[in-house]
């Protein structure tokens, strides 16, 4: 399996930490052209949009354009929308609609006004009559296997539609039929009149209207004919005056066309278009933004394809969109990640034109940096074997107090409880250790957690020869605080009281694919075939009952595990589930996968 950091992953730059977190005053090419937009008096403030389609969960891909799009005006005192590019009703739905609004707000950030596509549709068919009027637009009657045609390809020119060159009456009659609902799904679409021999192929009199009867979430039936992405988002940014469209590089052959829209229609020298918003009280602002590209969030080992994330929910291969394994935001703080991680994970990432693709620790890294700093210790059992001290009378209990954080006494302690017969990992213990073996061992001494030093005296087996239970003494002498405390001992294991712990289920995750890139079908695979059958194991364990009691989706480090979060759908105080979020160090690269 690959190296941690195969030679097509870009390293990332180390973090600079300050006490209140990331360091003031972000440097990217995109916040310098924000500066000197301002300097230069072209805008006062900034205003961004974040313009998902509602068609799927967003994944970590988004996070970085939310990230940005929202800091950016927040940075430099502006506003920015949320809006969705609902365009393509047949894929939509609202529970994507109400999702996103969650993961934003999770992210932390929240929008100056929550605004849709389909709010514009009067506005854009209004626009698509002008074009119409100015000769820029024209109806084309050309199926969609004709239209691919007569596009021609990246060495050769396109051909003009034998339709292109309809008057401007017979196409206003048709486009207005065309609204009517008289044509049947996918006959005519409307076209924009450009260059069918530019070297973009874009700006080949690219489609702007096209036939589509499915009712709309917002608009129901209303409307048969819905506008195409480029002439929808390029006029919905101009409406909100939006100043800077910040998009992935994508979209950076769609720039002519999207200024090529803007131009044409002109909103700001046209109010008449804009009346439909003003009879229903919306705001627009009417001015030109300025479209931006930046390069897409790229991660090894996972699948962003919102085509394939579909699939894969679709098919049962996952649980769902927030099976914690899955790369979509909901799965992500299913998994225990933070938004703070995230938002470090964009921030160390940073801005840039240039393609490339992050490894998987550097998101494991991001979040084990903010829980070590933040998310309570408490001690849990995966693979139990019982331990019995034999030296402590029958129905022994006691507390013993622990800090709840190591480095951070404001988290304040907890009881824990200790009892004459405890809970310890199956793998601490070696009945013949290996070359230096430092946990528990017959005969040998290790150090309990907070409860002193215990030797192991007895190994108990069934009649299969597997060993079910341990015997030994604690040192009563190297109890906490006591003399003998200090007496040197080779190892330290963490356990849990087995008259109080609570039986938890335990999901252990790991990795969705077993492959750097699984979008690599170069030997006649796809990602299917890259999923990793140990992506997710179950185990029955004991926790202790301060982690039991813990609320959904409250995250802790389990002693010497790994990191761990209550699950936000399962959990509860009487049966505990618990996922790992990530283990306390780069298993996976150590491994080699």
């Amino acid at each position: 399996m690959p190296a941690s950091t195969p030679e097509n992953v870009t390293p990332v730059t180390p973090y600079k930490h300050t006490e209140a977190g990331p360091v003031a005053g972000k440097q990217d090419f995109i916040r310098q052209i924000v500066r000197e937009d301002l300097a230069q008096g072209r805008h006062k403030t900034p205003r961004t949009r974040f313009p998902p389609e509602p068609n799927g969960y967003l994944h970590i891909g988004h996070a970085k354009a939310i990230c940005l799009n929202f800091g950016v005006a927040a940075e430099f005192g502006g506003v920015c929308n949320l809006r969705f590019d609902d365009t393509n009703p047949a894929k939509e739905d609202p529970e994507y609609v109400q999702a996103i609004q969650d993961d934003v707000r999770w992210l932390g950030f929240d929008w100056a006004e929550l605004r849709h596509a389909s709010d514009y549709f009067e506005v854009l068919y209004l626009a698509a009559e002008k074009l119409v009027r100015q000769g820029d637009a024209f109806v084309c009657d050309l199926s969609a296997e004709q239209v691919r045609e007569y596009r021609g390809g990246l060495t050769t020119p396109g051909r003009n539609s034998p339709f292109r060159d309809r008057s401007v009456n017979e196409n206003l009659d048709l486009l207005r039929r065309m609204r009517a609902g008289e044509f049947a799904d996918g006959a005519r679409t409307l076209r924009a009149k450009i260059d069918m021999a530019s070297g973009n192929i874009n700006m080949r009199d690219p489609a702007l209207y096209r036939i589509k009867k499915v009712a709309h979430q917002n608009t129901g039936d209303a409307w048969p004919i819905y506008p195409m992405y480029d002439f929808a988002h390029s006029l919905s940014d101009a409406v909100e005056g939006i100043t800077h469209s910040l998009c992935t590089l994508e979209f950076e052959d769609h720039r002519p066309l999207y200024d090529w829209c803007v131009d044409k229609v002109g909103l700001a020298n046209s109010p008449e278009l804009l009346q439909p918003l003003l009879d229903r009280g919306l705001p627009n602002q009417a001015a030109k933004p300025r479209q931006i590209e930046f390069s897409r969030l790229n991660i090894n080992y996972t699948v962003m394809s919102k085509r394939k994330l579909v699939a894969m929910v679709g098919d049962g291969l996952v649980d769902g969109w927030d099976d914690p394994r899955m790369p979509t935001l909901q799965g992500l703080r299913r998994r225990g990640y933070t938004p703070a991680s995230l938002r470090l994970l964009v921030d160390r990432v940073g801005i840039s034109k240039q393609n490339s693709t992050i490894d998987f620790s550097v998101l494991e890294g991001c979040l084990r940096d903010d829980l070590d700093a933040h998310a309570p210790r408490r001690m849990a059992v995966i693979d139990p074997l019982k331990f019995v001290l034999t030296n402590l009378p029958e129905g022994h209990r006691e507390t013993l107090s622990f800090a709840n954080h190591p480095k951070d006494e404001s988290l304040g302690t907890r009881e824990v409880p200790f009892s004459r017969e405890l809970w310890i990992e199956r793998e601490d213990f070696a009945e013949v250790p290996p070359k230096g073996w430092k946990r528990l061992v017959p005969g040998g001494d290790v150090r309990l957690r907070g409860a002193g030093i215990v030797r192991c005296d007895e190994v108990i087996k069934n009649e299969a020869g597997e060993i079910v239970e341990l015997r030994g003494t604690l040192d009563p002498e190297s109890r906490p605080d006591m003399e003998g405390a200090n007496r040197k001992v080779k190892g330290t294991i963490h356990w849990v009281s087995a008259r109080d712990a609570i039986a938890a289920e335990i999901r252990l995750y790991d990795r969705l694919f077993a492959v750097a890139d699984p979008d690599d079908e170069s030997e006649g695979k796809t990602y299917r075939d890259h999923l990793n059958p140990d992506s997710r194991s179950i185990a029955r364990g004991w926790v202790e009952p301060a982690a039991a009691a813990a609320a959904p989706e409250t995250s802790f480090q389990f002693e010497r595990l790994g990191y761990f979060v209550a699950d936000r759908r399962d959990h509860r105080s009487d049966a505990p589930v618990f996922n790992r979020s990530v283990t306390l160090r780069d298993t996976w690269s150590q491994t080699g996968g």
